[in-house]
């Protein structure tokens, strides 16, 4: 979701994976959001505009509630895991990694991760191409935490090198500039000097 503010009022984009869901039959659910962002969060005029995520396998927020509905459904944390991170690589992503933490099968907390691919840790490429995102899941056992972490396809690494192909060296034309046609010459006047001092 983005919020900008306009001398017309606040405009908030919400960006959904079914945003029929949010538009409602014949716009209700949407006129219901702007009466709660009127009265619960002070906005002057809020202007909601709904857009659909284009690959919503490559969204973390989109993964991440994914993972959080299925665990509150009962369904088992591996095949929760691991049924995401095969959606996440089969639309293209370099890496990705899920991780489960709380009291999953036992009353003893520990972390379990699912990983495939690379994913950057830091530097760079992890701020500008890792998109992170982590949820909550209240259970009866207690409550856990999941974390997703996709590796975009446009990272590049800084150990990636591209070559761009040019001509061989055996093709190129060599050109003769001014300077090296003057310093050629020069030794030629000098000779003809001589001898016009010998003559004398």
């Amino acid at each position: 979701m983005e919020i900008f503010k306009t001398p017309l009022g606040t405009r908030v984009i919400i960006n959904a994976e079914r945003p029929g869901m949010i538009i409602g039959r014949r716009g209700r659910s949407v006129k219901e959001l702007t009466i709660d962002l009127e009265q619960r969060f002070n906005l002057e005029n809020p202007q909601i505009e709904v857009n659909q995520i284009d690959v919503p396998e490559l969204d973390a927020k989109v993964m991440v509630q994914r993972i959080a509905s299925g665990l509150a459904r009962g369904i088992h944390f591996r095949r929760a895991g691991y049924s995401v991170l095969r959606l996440v690589m089969k639309a293209g992503a370099r890496g990705v990694e899920i991780t489960i933490k709380g009291k999953i099968t036992s009353q003893r907390a520990r972390t379990e991760k699912f990983r495939e691919g690379f994913v950057a840790k830091c530097g760079e490429p992890a701020l500008l191409y890792v998109d992170q995102a982590t949820t909550h899941v209240p259970r009866k056992s207690g409550v856990l935490g999941v974390t997703v972490k996709i590796m975009l396809p446009q990272g590049v690494l800084p150990d990636e090198v591209e070559f761009i192909p040019g001509t061989k060296p055996d093709e190129k034309e060599i050109v003769e500039s001014p300077i090296d046609e003057l310093i050629e010459e020069e030794p030629e006047n000098k000779e003809s000097d001589s001898d016009e001092e010998v003559s004398d």
